[in-house]
């Protein structure tokens, strides 16, 4: 049975099933610290083209926004991200530029490239700071995938994370401009959740060559929002 018998045996399975959970629990701690609202990206401002949707009324309740929301999971922004940061993410150094680049050229509009581009230098800036990271300005996927990298953190676990915070950043932005309750919003986002785990999962299975968006009321509303006369949110 080999050395130390049946006992020394389930003593070293104990411990690599508690080192396995303390680098799980460190990788959740530190991705929830970068997608914190309190984390200094400043995504409060964006809204994903969300505030011309509202504004024009036509997303009155919790049920609009969900689907809404459904859609974005499914074939819109959300899903491209996590294609672009599981790229990043496995990328040797000398494929990050055209990453990125693919990732700028893939934003629908003006302030959807200002929204990855001005998030991704933000993050960056704040990671190689506290982290000692050199990730340098890239579009927030790109950044996010680089920075989890770096610290070696499991990239399905950072693909979720990712993705609830983007959703829970647009459920915010629902919450204070459609308006809908604190509970409400939650409640949408708490329905949310496996989408948000399929969206993430399905989206590690796909390249750079399935980058594709069939959400094109939310880019045309990225776009409408460009010459919106009054406006919260930044895009």
């Amino acid at each position: 049975m080999g050395t130390g018998g049946p006992t020394a045996m389930i003593t070293a399975i104990s411990m690599d099933l508690k080192a396995c959970t303390a680098m799980t629990t460190d990788g959740l701690l530190t991705l929830t610290q970068w997608m914190s609202p309190g984390f200094p990206v400043g995504a409060f401002a964006y809204s994903h083209g969300l505030e011309r949707v509202i504004d024009r009324g036509d997303m009155p309740d919790a049920a609009s926004l969900e689907n809404w929301l459904r859609d974005i999971l499914s074939a819109g922004g959300a899903q491209s991200d996590v294609v672009l940061l599981a790229a990043s993410y496995r990328a040797e150094p000398n494929e990050l530029e055209e990453i990125d680049a693919t990732a700028r050229a893939f934003a629908a509009s003006a302030e959807r490239l200002t929204e990855t581009v001005d998030q991704g230098v933000a993050f960056s800036r704040t990671v190689d700071a506290i982290w000692g990271t050199e990730i340098g300005s890239m579009c927030y996927p790109v950044a996010v995938g680089q920075a989890a990298r770096a610290q070696g953190l499991p990239l399905a676990l950072t693909a979720e994370v990712f993705v609830q915070a983007m959703m829970a950043n647009l459920v915010s932005a629902a919450v204070r401009l459609v308006p809908l309750g604190q509970t409400e919003g939650q409640a949408v986002l708490m329905r949310l959740m496996p989408a948000v785990q399929h969206c993430a999962a399905h989206a590690l299975t796909l390249s750079l060559d399935d980058l594709a968006s069939a959400c094109f009321a939310a880019d045309i509303a990225a776009m409408q929002h460009e010459t919106q006369y009054s406006k919260v949110f930044r895009t």
